[in-house]
């Protein structure tokens, strides 16, 4: 049980850092002005990472224990990727809106997507 906590908390937080990667990329793009690279877009990068690293992990795990009909270890690799790719090209307003808009609905749509599956296992 506890580990379906972590992995509820993990995946919320996630999706925390996938609005703030929106905002982020509004505000590139309204601005044009891109983020500095050393002092905001690696440190947040690299904060992502780490992030997504463990919830990989922790998520790959608990659906080898709990397997889902919608839901499957490939996306849960898209999402780690897509993730960790929104959260450097947010800050370059350079970045295809139209891609960059399908790769955090994308990772929307699966975290929120765990998210229900690890609440209604608690049911």
């Amino acid at each position: 049980m506890k580990s379906n906590e972590a992995l509820l908390e993990m995946t919320n937080n996630l999706l925390k850092y996938r609005q703030f990667i929106v905002e982020r990329f509004e505000q590139s793009k309204k601005t044009g002005e891109q983020g500095d690279f050393y002092e905001e877009v690696k440190p947040f990068a690299d904060e992502v990472k780490q992030m997504t690293d463990d919830w990989r992990g922790l998520t790959l795990s608990w659906l080898s224990q709990n397997p889902q009909r919608h839901l499957h270890a490939r996306q849960i690799d898209a999402t780690a990727e897509n993730l960790e790719m929104v959260s450097v090209s947010a800050f370059f307003p350079n970045t295809s809106k139209k891609k960059f808009l399908d790769h955090v609905q994308s990772i929307e749509y699966v975290l929120k997507g765990l998210v229900s599956a690890i609440e209604d296992q608690k049911s």
